[in-house]
């Protein structure tokens, strides 16, 4: 049975946990597969609401086995806080799977995420101040501390203390803060070594049987295709690749058992942090639209940037991830608009683009080129069917189909589990 990818298809918050939490009930493991706890996903389930950072959405699914992967960056007392919190719900986690190749977010990566951040100034990237970048960056440097260094003492006391060897030297000389003491972060580290244990899995070994077992495997992005260290609007990213191709390696599946790739799409853009936005709004549209979408990061709670549906971004989406179809989301909160632009194009020095400009520069002077489609009054949320939609909003998906390049295979109408129309099956 092959593995299928759900990507988000903007720059993140497109409502991926909705998506996986849909496809829960035919799926048999979800994977997270890259970020750490800069990502969040919101999934409701009935009069419930819940806020997940780092653990894989489908660890509401009680026939799922969750699975953080080796590309994920863990922050250990965030993530045994977050199985805390579902246990104390009633959530069982007892199945989650835990790769040991997963590199481990210290309070050192944490500081320096802040205090260069800081130091930045206006040229800041908008990270979230937890460390993600700065572990990503020793995973590079091959000087990063795994999970599996958790159950070996000494290794772990020798990469703590030539790591803080010279990132002390950085705090204290560079930016005036004081030093970590080694100590300190070996007995904490330390401690987290039980409560993980369990959870310690060869998570490819684990994946690769269950695909051979015909079982069905989900891989989960945190964050969006625009946001992707390699493809994304660069440098304002994120540290990983969130796209497809980062599913191979944060999951460690081989591409050829994949063969589908679901970009989630809000139907309108948001993004969170600094860096370009085409069709970013700044009046009262981009109030409601925020107002209304309850446009605020699950994870940091900053006010999301909002803006109208951007058919540029869309279609390279679907080229950099080879995407199949299209979960669209929000279209309820559209309901009200008498008319609705949407963005077909950029004017760069005059010229009229219509695929996403490599050069960063033409990016960032890119202006929208609308095309205004009608909007509709009537209340969406009890659809359960693509005939069911008004008119207008029928052709306003179909509008969205044609200009991503991707057919749309579901549609959510509202927040809950129950608030989604399906057009095609996933499975």
């Amino acid at each position: 049975m092959p593995a299928l990818v759900l990507v988000g298809a903007q720059w993140g918050d497109e409502g991926k946990g909705k998506a996986t939490d849909l496809l829960g009930g035919s799926v048999d493991y979800v994977v997270r597969y890259q970020g750490g706890n800069n990502a969040g996903h919101t999934v409701v389930i009935g009069d419930q609401k819940y806020a997940l950072h780092l653990l894989p959405s489908g660890i509401l699914s009680p026939n799922v086995t969750p699975v953080i992967g080796n590309g994920v960056v863990i922050d250990p007392g965030v993530l045994l806080s977050e199985l805390d919190g579902l246990n104390q719900r009633g959530i069982d986690t007892s199945k989650l799977l835990i790769s040991g190749n997963a590199h481990l977010i210290t309070p050192y990566h944490r500081t320096l995420d802040k205090v260069t951040e800081r130091f930045l100034g206006k040229r800041r990237i908008g990270t979230t101040g937890r460390g993600i970048g700065p572990t990503y960056a020793d995973k590079i440097n091959r000087v990063g501390i795994r999970v599996q260094d958790l159950f070996d003492e000494s290794i772990l006391q020798q990469k703590i203390e030539a790591a803080l060897h010279d990132k002390n030297q950085i705090l204290v000389k560079l930016y005036n803060r004081r030093a970590i003491p080694a100590d300190l972060v070996l007995q904490e580290y330390l401690g987290y070594a039980d409560r993980i244990k369990p959870f310690l899995a060869d998570t490819t070994l684990v994946l690769d049987q269950a695909l051979k077992d015909n079982k069905v495997v989900l891989l989960e992005g945190g964050q969006g295709t625009l946001l992707d260290v390699d493809h994304g609007t660069y440098p304002f990213v994120t540290s990983s690749n969130p796209t497809s191709g980062g599913a191979c390696t944060g999951a460690g599946i081989g591409p050829t058992k994949i063969d589908r790739v679901i970009g989630i799409l809000k139907a309108y853009t948001t993004r969170v942090g600094s860096g370009p936005f085409p069709t970013e709004l700044l009046d009262a549209d981009g109030e409601a639209l925020r107002r209304i979408g309850g446009e605020r990061g699950v994870t940091t709670g900053r006010d999301r940037r909002c803006g109208w549906f951007d058919a540029v971004i869309a279609r390279y989406a679907t080229r950099v991830n080879g995407l199949t179809d299209f979960f669209l989301t929000k279209l309820d909160v559209l309901t009200g608009w008498e008319q609705i632009p949407v963005c077909v194009a950029y004017e760069i020095d005059g010229r009229r683009v219509e695929e996403l400009p490599y050069n960063q520069s033409d990016f960032h002077h890119a202006k929208p080129i609308y095309e205004t489609l009608p909007g509709w009054n009537e209340d969406i949320s009890k659809a359960k069917t693509f005939t069911d939609l008004p008119k207008n909003a029928q052709a306003y998906v179909k509008a969205l189909e044609e200009m991503s390049g991707a057919p749309i295979s579901a549609i959510g109408v509202g927040p809950g589990r129950d608030e989604t129309i399906q057009i095609n099956s996933f499975i």
